[in-house]
């Protein structure tokens, strides 16, 4: 044994950290901001410990070695079977018991949060039910920090303060500290696979080494737990900006007795729940505890310090075999999720969360009317991709909070609505990436998605009395709802036989010089993650059914019952829960043949989330959601998670792959819990609670007709409908000067300017033209004072 004085562990840096698995079995935080602090628990122990911020992990795990120091010593989270308990409704209140796998003891664990401070709160009773073992079993506490982020160039210390033995964390000034109420026998740090307390326990089950610093490595914190005052006691694990007022915050939550916070924490939690009217335990198969659960995930994942701002997911999908290169996992901040997430949140009742993401994503927004793809909880973009579909997202967030009569004060979404609209229309229809953030071209879900935020956008210009932006805007969302079926539906599928016209997964062109005529029946996709080049016309997915859940064709449209038809027998899988669907065919996105992790390449698994927007379709379609309701209550695990992914091949017990039950890809997904709520919500309602009326008014109910063929810059058509007036949007003033007999003769149109949108257009006066009839136009900028120095041509078609 060595002098922990002077002692300093060898080993450094140790071995090459790794974040741990995605596989959640529960999260928390108190509800009040105060506390800044969230954890997330799986396999029976604590995993990651977040601070300041719910997108800033610091720890990989943190677990009990028990050791009788002769015969054996037992990892917590690979030698003990596992149960969790949530003892209080409505909250995120925890009991774990973890049992040695023969029955001879248990560890009884209640995990929260300080309600008011930045500690991590865990009461532990050891239950010795061998009489063998009475007096023998000893308990250590095994930390390993992974502090702001980083698993590498952490730095550790045994220290004391005021008579109390703590072990001592640190990178990058954030602080943090491990006490327990009745105290640390023994202590030390060390370096990950060499001076580490697991290597010391599982050497010969006594802790020998007692290190007093390990610096700047992968290092592990280990405490022996002085057990001679009792069976029961609280570890505290304390994260703050300095050594002292973290340690402060330390001691000031273990001054109090649990029994005190457990009791404000679980007050905080219940005083979320709102009017009774939003329980809707009726229109589900459990009693309503998905559901409850599923509403606290999704309030856990929202950011105290910037509040509005929900991250995806407190994991990382396969985070065992993942490293520090791996800074961002899920717990960022995707703008189509926070949509998600708020828009359940809604659906429950909740107010104050969705208007805060509105009034958080309208902070975030460039002035050009642009969302990133995502970004940290603090607004700052992590990827750069564009996806039409998130920059829309906000402007339907804002007109359901309106549909819902949630009071704006003196908030004022329009100038993010428009900006986004005009962002659109002059980026449309192509996006650069779809919702699996794969793929450019057409999306049946994006165009969907985009059509129904138009008619939201021109539904506030019109209550503005801004007719003629909001006609603008409509005729738009019309022209596009107009091409739909021409860029996304092929007439020669070969997917199912029987089947040829049905929708497609994306139409691809390139984002940067787009296809404006790009056929779905001969265009070639290059599916990401290794999934090979195929025709497009024979990779199909369930994304057109956004265009029924949000009202922009009929659930009976002889296309999408065809397209159901395509889906439900290359997509669907049987689970032991119930029905569920990958997201298309050929996707490598998820765990390998083998039940090996994900690595760049896999296998696309059943989404949870894809039942229940099939759920979303059946209630449009006037038939019952329960089926599909109580298959995704069946997905969630035992501590009521709702994965992104389940294993839906046969049973590999090696890899721990079970039919039906999550893979390692990420776990709670937050998107899973919000599209099982919004069905809640929906079969409650009779109609999806995402249908935007005034759509489904104009689209399905009383169609309305394009009179329109747009050209932009964006997107340059060769061909005119004949009977259309060709409008040419473009983003500064110019005069078109154009001609229809090869420039015999030349007319002149000065652009409109809409202010609202700070965008310019010109109709060309062609509905009467003539078939096969060429249009040429050019530009004279009038700011520039110069010309565009080339000519455009558009020839008109045959009549249909």
């Amino acid at each position: 044994m060595n002098s922990l004085e002077n002692s300093v562990a060898f080993g450094a840096p140790g071995i090459e950290p790794r974040w741990t698995s995605s596989a959640k079995n529960g999260l928390g935080t108190a509800y009040h901001t105060s506390c800044r602090l969230w954890f997330t628990l799986s396999h029976g122990i604590v995993n990651e410990i977040y601070y300041p911020s719910v997108d800033a992990p610091n720890t990989r795990d943190f677990q009990f070695l028990i050791s009788d120091g002769e015969t054996f010593c037992h990892e917590e989270k690979r030698d003990l079977d596992h149960r969790i308990e949530y003892p209080e409704k409505d909250c995120v209140f925890y009991r774990l018991t973890n049992s040695e796998r023969d029955g001879r003891y248990r560890l009884v664990k209640h995990v929260l949060t300080d309600p008011h401070r930045s500690v991590l709160l865990m009461h532990t009773k050891v239950e010795v039910l061998d009489e063998e073992l009475r007096g023998k079993l000893r308990l250590y506490a095994l930390l390993a920090p992974h502090v702001a982020r980083h698993g590498a160039g952490n730095s550790g210390w045994c220290a004391e303060i005021s008579g109390n033995k703590v072990l001592h964390a640190e990178r990058k000034d954030v602080h943090l500290i491990i006490g327990c109420s009745g105290g640390f026998s023994r202590r030390s740090v060390g370096f990950v696979g060499a001076s580490d307390g697991w290597q010391d326990l599982m050497n010969n089950f006594k802790m020998d080494w007692e290190f007093h610093a390990a610096e700047n490595g992968n290092i592990g914190l280990t405490g022996e737990i002085d057990l001679q005052g009792g069976d029961e006691f609280t570890i505290a694990i304390a994260l703050g900006q300095s050594y002292q007022s973290t340690v402060a915050e330390l001691l000031q939550s273990l001054a109090q007795p649990f029994d005190v916070h457990r009791e404000a924490y679980v007050r905080q939690w219940q005083r979320t729940v709102v009017n009774p009217k939003y329980d809707f335990s009726d229109q589900t198969s459990d009693g309503g505890q998905i559901y409850r659960l599923s509403r606290c995930i999704l309030l856990a994942h929202e950011d105290k310090s910037f509040q509005g701002a929900l991250v995806a997911s407190m994991s990382i999908p396969w985070g065992e075999t993942r490293n520090d290169d791996d800074l961002g996992g899920y717990h960022l901040v995707w703008t189509r999720d926070l949509a998600q997430s708020a828009t359940a949140l809604l659906a429950t009742g909740q107010t104050g969360t969705p208007l805060r993401a509105l009034i958080w994503l309208a902070a975030i927004q460039g002035t050009d009317g642009r969302f990133p793809q995502n970004s940290w909880i603090n607004g700052n973009a992590y990827w750069s991709g564009v996806q039409l579909d998130e920059i829309a997202a906000p402007i339907l967030l804002a007109w359901r909070l309106r549909s819902e009569g949630v009071p704006l004060g003196l908030f004022d979404p329009c100038v993010m609505i428009f900006r986004a609209a005009a962002y659109l229309i002059r980026q449309g229809p192509v996006t650069a990436q779809e919702r699996w953030e794969e793929n450019a071209g057409y999306s049946p879900s994006t165009l969907a998605t985009m059509i129904a935020s138009l008619v939201c956008a021109a539904e506030f210009a019109r209550q503005r009395d801004e007719t003629s932006t909001a006609d603008f805007i409509l005729e738009y969302a019309d022209w596009l709802a107009a091409h739909v079926e021409e860029w996304t539906v092929t007439t020669c599928g070969q997917s199912v036989e029987g089947f040829p016209r049905h929708y497609i997964r994306i139409n691809p062109t390139d984002p940067e010089s787009p296809d404006p005529h790009a056929d779905p029946n001969t265009t070639m996709l290059a599916v990401a993650n290794g999934g090979g080049l195929h025709p497009a016309r024979n990779v199909v997915g369930g994304d057109f059914l956004h265009l029924v859940r949000l009202g922009i064709r009929a659930a009976n449209h002889p296309i999408v019952r065809d397209s159901i038809e395509v889906i439900d027998r290359i997509l669907k899988r049987d689970l032991p829960q119930g029905p569920c669907w990958r997201r298309y065919n050929h996707d490598g996105y998820g765990q390998k043949e083998d039940g090996s992790a994900f690595d760049g390449r896999g296998v696309g698994r059943s989404w949870p989330i894809l039942t229940g927007e099939r759920g979303h379709y059946e209630i449009a379609a006037g038939r019952d959601p329960m089926p599909f309701i109580s298959a995704m209550e069946k997905f969630a695990n035992e501590g009521g998670m709702i994965s992104e992914q389940l294993w839906d091949a046969e049973d590999l017990p090696e890899r721990n792959m079970r039919r039906g039950r999550p893979t390692g890809a990420a776990m709670p997904l937050c998107w899973s819990h919000a599209e099982y709520v919004s069905l809640v919500r929906s079969a409650h309602d009779g109609i999806s609670f995402d249908r935007v009326e005034p759509a489904f008014q104009r689209y399905v109910i009383k169609p309305v007709h394009s009179r329109h063929e747009i050209w932009s810059f964006r997107y340059q058509p060769r061909r005119l409908s004949h009977g259309r007036t060709l409008r040419l949007i473009v983003a500064a003033d110019a005069t078109i000067v154009w001609s229809a007999n090869d420039w015999a003769s030349t007319n002149r149109a000065d652009a409109i300017n809409n202010s609202v949108l700070n965008l310019w257009f010109a109709d060309l006066p062609t509905e009467n033209c003539p078939a096969d009839l060429v249009i040429e136009f050019t530009f004279f900028w009038k700011e520039a004072q110069r010309w565009e120095g080339r000519n455009y041509r558009v020839t008109v078609s045959e009549p249909k």
